[in-house]
C-alpha cells in the first residue's frame, strides 16, 4: 500500500471527494491575508494564435514560475513557462496529456527540479524548507493507511509538517471538510468522497498560504464536485492561494479566477474565464422566429431590440452568446488529445 507521503516534507497522494451536506460557518481557521511573494509582472508564451490576457502588474504573488524549462532527455516537458497565483487566488491548470502540467506542479511542490528557470512559493524557491512550510499538496494518487481513523491522520501530518495545531486544529480542519462525525472512522470504511476531503483537511495541516490540488474531483460524481467547489471558494475567501490542475473544464470554469491552458509544455492561452470568452453574436427570439446577429456584441442587445419593436416585432427573448471556456480550449490545444 502506497503511503501519502506528506509534502511539506513531500506529500505525494489523491483524493475522491464524496456526498453530504457541507455546512460552512464563518470560523477563524487561517490568520489574516499576509503579503506574499515579491512584485513582479506576469508574463505569458504565447502560442498558435492565440491571444494572451496580461496579468497586472505590481502584484504580490504567493506562487510564481518564470522561464520555467524541464528535459528529461530529448524529450522538453516545459518551455520557458511563466505562470502565477496571486494572494487569495483560484488558478486552474488545463492541458491534454503530455502538455507540462503535471511536471509544472512537481516543479513547484519540490519533487522535480528544474532544468533551468525559476519556481517560487510565497518568496522562497520551490523544493526549500521555507517554500515547503507554506504549501500543502494533494496529488492525484495516493494512500492513507486504512487502520488509521480520520484524526489519526491528521495528527502524523501534525507530526510530519511539524505543526502544533494540536487537538484544536484536527477539529477544525475535520469540521470544515463536513468530516466531525467522521472523526473516529476509519479510512478503509469510508467512500471515495470522504477519502477525498480528508486528503484536503490534511493539506491544510499547518495553515499553509498555498494550496496545490491535483485532479481533485476526477473521480467524483456532480454532489461530491459541489462539495469541493463550495469548500475551494470557502479557502479563496480565507485567503489561501489555490493552484488547480484538473481536466474537468466546466468545474474549473465555475470556480477559478484564472486560467491557464498548456499545450506542448508552453502557456498558450491564460486569463479570466470571462477574458477568455469571444463574442458570437446576439441570439433575437421575435414573432418571425429565432435568429442570430453575427458579429453583435452585448452593447448591441439593447439597439437590436429596439429596432425589432419599431419593425412592428414583437420580441420574446435576446441572449447574447458568447464562446465557452472548452470552445477556447479546443481552440488553443487544436488536435492534441487527452
Amino acid at each position: 500500500m502506497g503511503l501519502g507521503i506528506v509534502l511539506r516534507a513531500a506529500v505525494d497522494r489523491c483524493v475522491q471527494l464524496g456526498c453530504g451536506r457541507l455546512d460552512l460557518r464563518p470560523r477563524r481557521l487561517f490568520g489574516p491575508p499576509l503579503g506574499l511573494l515579491g512584485r513582479r509582472a506576469f508574463h505569458v508564451a504565447a502560442g498558435h494564435g492565440w491571444r494572451v490576457v496580461p496579468y497586472p502588474r505590481g502584484v504580490s504573488h504567493a506562487l510564481a514560475v518564470h522561464a520555467l524549462e524541464k528535459r528529461y532527455g530529448n524529450v522538453h516537458a516545459l518551455k520557458g513557462v511563466d505562470l502565477s497565483v496571486e494572494e487569495g487566488e483560484l488558478v486552474g491548470l488545463l492541458g491534454p496529456n503530455g502538455a507540462g502540467k503535471s511536471t509544472l506542479v512537481k516543479i513547484a511542490v519540490g519533487l522535480v527540479r528544474a532544468t533551468r528557470g525559476q519556481a517560487e512559493v510565497a518568496g522562497a524557491r520551490a523544493g526549500s524548507r521555507a517554500a515547503l512550510a507554506e504549501l500543502g499538496y494533494l496529488a492525484e494518487l495516493f494512500r492513507f493507511p486504512g487502520w488509521y481513523t480520520a484524526d489519526e491522520v491528521l495528527s502524523l501530518h501534525q507530526r510530519l509538517t511539524g505543526s502544533d495545531g494540536g487537538a484544536e486544529e484536527r477539529r477544525r480542519l475535520l469540521e470544515l471538510v463536513a468530516l466531525t462525525d467522521a472523526r473516529d472512522r476509519r479510512v478503509d470504511g469510508m467512500s471515495k468522497g470522504m477519502q477525498q476531503r480528508l486528503g484536503i483537511a490534511q493539506a491544510l495541516v499547518g495553515s499553509p498560504r498555498v494550496l496545490v490540488l491535483d485532479e481533485p474531483t476526477s473521480a467524483l460524481d456532480p454532489a461530491g464536485r459541489r462539495i469541493v467547489r463550495v469548500l475551494l471558494e470557502e479557502l479563496r475567501d480565507r485567503g489561501v492561494s489555490v493552484l488547480l490542475n484538473s481536466h474537468l473544464l466546466s468545474e474549473i470554469e465555475l470556480v477559478c479566477d484564472r486560467v491557464a491552458i498548456l499545450r506542448a509544455g508552453e502557456v498558450v492561452a491564460a486569463g479570466s474565464p470571462a477574458e477568455l470568452s469571444r463574442p458570437r453574436g446576439v441570439e433575437l427570439e421575435t414573432d418571425e422566429g429565432t435568429r442570430t446577429v453575427e458579429g453583435a456584441t452585448r452593447e448591441d442587445a439593447a439597439r437590436l431590440v429596439a429596432e425589432a419593436v419599431a419593425a412592428g416585432r414583437r420580441v420574446y427573448g435576446v441572449r447574447v452568446l458568447t464562446s465557452t471556456l472548452e470552445d477556447t480550449y479546443l481552440e488553443a490545444v487544436g488536435d492534441e488529445v487527452s
